[in-house]
């Protein structure tokens, strides 16, 4: 049975892999799972007995996958951000999420599903943000030639 628990929940529109990318997504990240799959029926509008809604939660967060056919495909416009802790979470996610898919710049990827995601290590939403301008524009200057987010970099582009 589907679990209601917060106000909005983001919908991702895949053309088959639904249940697939969630097992993938939910086998990254800790505090993850697979809450409930809903098959076609007798009604359609897919083959009776394929996967139409998977509903799963990354971190507690509540995601829904629909197999909703070739139509719509991700594009930038919408990605997840994961705000990570260490450069070792930085460098795993990085890795594990952009496998069979592509590398970007400043922490994005797009992974095996053309899902969009920015790899944000919580220190560079701290540099960014600081109160004295100097520091948030080398540390962003230093952001915008990277791929993966790089901590130490960073550090030192604040210091100057």
């Amino acid at each position: 049975m589907y679990e209601f628990t917060q106000k909005i929940t983001p919908n991702l529109w895949f053309d088959t892999e639904a249940e697939e990318a969630a097992k993938y997504y939910c086998s990254i990240f800790p505090d993850s799972r697979i809450v409930h799959v809903v098959h076609h029926g007798e009604a359609g509008p897919g083959e009776p007995g394929t996967v139409l809604v998977v509903q799963f939660e990354l971190f507690g967060q509540q995601f829904v996958g629909i197999n909703g056919g070739p139509q719509f495909k991700f594009t930038e416009a919408v990605s997840l951000e994961v705000t990570c802790e260490s450069q070792e979470e930085v460098d795993r996610l990085w890795e594990q999420l952009g496998e069979g898919g592509e590398h970007g710049p400043c922490g994005w990827l797009k992974d095996r599903y053309g899902l969009s995601w920015q790899i944000t290590p919580r220190r560079l939403l701290e540099l960014i943000t600081s109160p004295d301008p100097a520091v948030s524009d080398r540390v962003m200057k230093a952001m915008l030639n990277m791929g993966k987010l790089d901590i130490a970099e960073l550090e030192a582009a604040a210091q100057g």
